[in-house]
C-alpha cells in the first residue's frame, strides 16, 4: 500500500475511536434535568383541599355540621389553599458544573490521547513501516544495519570487559568501518595495533583508516604499512587493492595493474568486485603504456622464435648497499625489456624509487608497439635505470643494472641495480 494511504488510514481509525469513547462519556454529562418534587407535592395538596370542601358542603347540607362550623373551616381550607398556591415550584435543573465537566472532557480527552501517543508512542515508525511495505530492499538494509549496530554494541561491550583483547579491537575496527565510522574505526585500530602490530590485517585496516582521515590520500605512513603487510601476506586483498591505488595516486600506472591484477587473480571471477578491478587493472595498464612514449623508438632487429601469447616475466629489482645511500624519493624508475640482439623496448614500466626490492611484472600489456612486444621473443635483456631527471633516456649520475639472456615467462628473476651512469 501506499505510504500516504497506510498512515491515513491510521490516524481515521484513531480518530473513530476516539469519537466512539466521547460518544458513551459525554451525553449523561450534557443531558438537562428538572427535578419536579416540590411542585408535585403541590399539586397533590390542592386536590386535597378541594375533596375536603366538598366533604364539607355534604355534611352540611346534610345537617352535620351548622352555618358558623362550615364558614369557619371553609375559611381554614382557603387560608391553607392560598398559601400551597403561592408557593414557587422547587424544580431544580442539572449542575452547571456537569455541563462544563462535559465540554472540557469532550476537548481534553483526544488532545490528552494524541499527546501521549506521541510522547509515548513511536509516530515514526508508521512511515517506516510504510515504506518497508512499498520497499522490501530497503526494510532488508534497515535490518542489515540494524544487525550491524547490535554487533557492534555486543563488542564494545566485549572491548570493555577485557581491553587487552586485540582481536576484538580489531573486529570492532573492521566493523566500524563497515558501517563508515571511519573515526570510532581509527580508534579502534590504533588500539588493535598496540596490541597485535604484525597482523596484516590489522595493518591495511589501520591504514585505510589513516588515508580516510587525510582526504584519501595514501603517501606516507598509510602506503608503508601497506608495503609492509603486504611482505608478511603477499595476498592480503585489502593490502593489494590500496597498494594498486596508491600507485594510482603517485602515477605508478604499470605497479598499480600489477597489484590490481594480483587482487584480480584472488577474487570469483564473476563477481561485481572482481569485473571492476579488471576495469581497473586495463586502465592502469593503458596509462603506463602512455607514460612511455617518450622513449627510443629504434627499429627492432628482427624478432626470435615466437615466445607464445600471454609471456610475462615476474620478478624483483634490487640495490646494491653501496648505491642505496643515493637513492631519493624524487627518482624515477623505468624498467625496459629489449630484445636481445637490442633495439626497441618490447616492454617497459615506470616506477618510483620509494622503496626496494621492487617487485615487477613485464607482459604484452606494457608493449610500445603491438607488433613488437614480449611474446614474439624467446629471450630478453632486461635494463633498470634510476632516472635523477625523470628522462627515460638516461644521464650521468644516474644508477643502472641490467640482466641478459632472460628467457621470456621466466618468474623470481633478481635484477640488481649496482652501477652508476658514466
Amino acid at each position: 500500500m501506499n505510504p500516504f494511504w497506510t498512515v491515513s488510514l491510521f490516524w481515521i481509525a484513531t480518530a473513530v475511536c476516539v469519537a466512539v469513547a466521547l460518544a458513551f462519556v459525554l451525553p449523561p454529562l450534557l443531558r438537562r434535568k428538572e427535578v419536579v418534587a416540590k411542585a408535585a407535592r403541590r399539586d397533590i395538596n390542592i386536590a386535597v383541599y378541594r375533596d375536603q370542601m366538598k366533604e364539607m358542603e355534604a355534611d352540611r347540607n346534610n345537617g352535620l355540621l351548622s352555618e358558623e362550623q362550615f364558614e369557619a373551616g371553609k375559611l381554614e381550607l382557603e387560608a391553607r389553599l392560598a398559601e400551597d398556591a403561592l408557593a414557587k415550584a422547587d424544580a431544580v435543573m442539572a449542575p452547571v458544573a456537569s455541563r462544563r465537566l462535559g465540554f472540557t472532557m469532550a476537548g481534553v480527552l483526544p488532545a490528552a490521547a494524541f499527546a501521549l501517543y506521541f510522547w509515548l508512542g513511536n509516530p515514526m515508525s508508521l512511515i517506516s513501516i510504510a515504506e518497508a511495505q512499498a520497499n522490501p530492499a530497503m526494510a532488508e538494509a534497515a535490518q542489515g544495519q540494524h544487525d550491524i549496530m547490535k554487533l557492534i554494541k555486543q563488542v564494545e561491550d566485549k572491548t570493555k570487559a577485557d581491553p587487552n583483547d586485540g582481536a576484538a579491537w580489531a573486529i570492532l575496527a573492521k566493523t566500524y568501518a563497515a558501517v563508515g565510522h571511519w573515526p570510532e574505526a581509527l580508534q579502534a585500530y590504533e588500539k588493535a595495533m598496540k596490541l597485535k602490530p604484525d597482523m596484516p590485517a590489522i595493518m591495511t585496516g589501520y591504514a585505510e583508516a589513516l588515508a580516510i582521515g587525510r582526504d584519501r590520500v595514501l603517501k606516507g605512513e598509510p602506503i608503508k604499512l601497506v608495503l609492509q603487510a603486504l611482505e608478511k601476506d603477499p595476498n592480503d586483498m585489502k593490502g593489494l587493492e590500496l597498494a594498486a591505488i596508491g600507485a594510482f595516486q603517485e602515477k605508478n600506472f604499470a605497479q598499480a595493474a600489477y597489484y590490481f591484477k594480483h587482487l584480480h587473480k584472488l577474487l570469483p571471477a564473476e563477481s561485481p568486485y572482481a569485473q571492476d578491478i579488471l576495469e581497473a587493472q586495463k586502465e592502469a595498464n593503458r596509462l603506463a603504456r602512455g607514460t612511455m612514449t617518450g622513449m627510443d623508438n629504434l627499429s627492432d632487429q628482427g624478432p626470435a622464435k615466437v615466445a607464445g601469447p600471454g609471456a610475462t616475466l615476474h620478478g624483483k629489482v634490487d640495490i646494491s648497499p653501496a648505491l642505496k645511500a643515493k637513492i631519493s624519493d624524487k627518482d624515477v624508475v623505468f624498467l625496459f625489456a629489449r630484445s636481445a640482439s637490442g633495439g626497441a623496448p618490447v616492454a617497459a614500466i615506470r616506477s618510483t624509487a620509494t622503496k626496494f626490492p621492487l617487485e615487477f611484472e613485464l607482459s604484452d600489456a606494457m608493449a610500445m608497439n603491438p607488433d613488437n612486444k614480449l611474446s614474439n621473443f624467446k629471450e630478453v635483456t632486461l635494463t633498470v635505470r634510476v632516472s635523477k631527471s625523470g628522462d627515460p633516456k638516461g644521464g650521468a649520475g644516474d644508477l643502472e643494472g641490467s640482466l641478459a639472456g632472460v628467457k621470456v615467462g621466466s618468474k623470481d628473476i633478481k635484477l640488481t641495480i649496482d652501477k652508476i651512469h658514466p
